[in-house]
């Protein structure tokens, strides 16, 4: 797989603790929650999953933090 079809890993991190069915909308991703803030962890296909994801989050009211790249 070329640099621009391979999954990339990233780090999301939102304001605010996800659980229960916010939780259960992002089963693809690791969930981690503490200190008023949630992280979501994974592989997305693209930017077009990437910013699907983003779409969604804005859409819930879920203030967003920081999204990174992980190696």
């Amino acid at each position: 797989m070329d640099e621009q079809t391979r999954p990339h890993r990233y780090r999301i991190v939102v304001r605010g603790r996800l659980s229960g069915p916010l939780a259960d909308g992002f089963e693809h991703l690791e969930l981690d929650s503490g200190d008023g803030q949630s992280t979501l962890t994974g592989s997305l296909q693209d930017q077009a999953q990437l910013h699907g994801l983003l779409d969604r989050l804005r859409d819930l009211g879920i203030p967003l933090v920081s999204v990174n790249p992980v190696e």
